[in-house]
């Protein structure tokens, strides 16, 4: 269980680093049905996650994951890990790139300007998209999986895994869900503050991230290749 866990701790912190999200439930707080959008957006940002990754956990334990020899992992679940290596080395180039330069306006997503209509049902239905769909986090959700079925051999393990998966993962979404709910009168203040924080250094965190995620995977699978 132990390996398990660990394997899954970077695609988590990977996932719960992400601006975007963080920014969108801010930006629901602060409007009229803030607190049932936000409940809605933290809801459904959680149960996506724990069908994404439990989906891919059944499709990679059904694929002999957890068949390699010696304990190991199987050799394709390695593959898989250089391929998104591979991707995150190039959202890592392309992110700081894409960077805002000195003195620009940093852009968001034009639904961000939409958000104050958004019912709950519209929030929950963005977490879905933002948490699962979105490319950078499906590519975690499977490193995640993929890592849980090589490294864990029975159900309860494996549960455990990605039941820790989805809780680092949903810190993005569930703390300023906290702040907004037991902050009190410095809460709107604070949220405020990291909405504008994360979004002009989101480029920024987005290529380290990428960068360190793909380090990692490209030493994992490299590792388990050559082993």
């Amino acid at each position: 269980m132990g390996d398990a866990i660990g394997q899954v701790l970077s695609p988590a912190i990977g996932v719960a680093i992400s601006p975007i999200p963080l920014i969108a439930v801010i930006l629901m707080l602060a409007t009229p049905k803030g607190r049932a959008n936000g409940l809605a957006f933290a809801a459904g940002w959680i149960v996506a996650l724990a069908a994404g990754v439990a989906l891919l956990v059944a499709v990679g334990a059904g694929g002999g994951a957890d068949d390699g020899e010696g304990g190991r992992s199987a050799e394709w679940t390695y593959w898989i890990k250089l391929g998104i290596a591979v991707l995150f080395l190039f959202l890592a180039v392309k992110q700081w790139l894409g960077r805002p330069k000195a003195g620009e306006e940093p852009q968001l997503p034009s639904w961000m300007r939409t958000i104050d209509r958004f019912t709950p049902a519209k929030s929950a239905g963005l977490a879905f998209v933002l948490a699962v769909v979105n490319p950078k986090n499906l590519a975690l959700v499977v490193a995640a999986g993929v890592s849980i079925a090589g490294a864990a051999t029975d159900t309860g393990a494996r549960i455990a895994a990605a039941a820790v998966f989805v809780a680092v993962a949903s810190l993005c979404t569930v703390v300023p869900l906290g702040v907004y709910l037991f902050g009190g009168v410095k809460a709107a203040r604070t949220l405020d503050g990291w909405k504008a924080w994360m979004a002009r250094h989101n480029g920024a965190i987005m290529a380290v991230l990428f960068l360190v995620l793909g380090v990692k995977s490209l030493g994992d699978a490299i590792s388990g290749l050559t082993a």
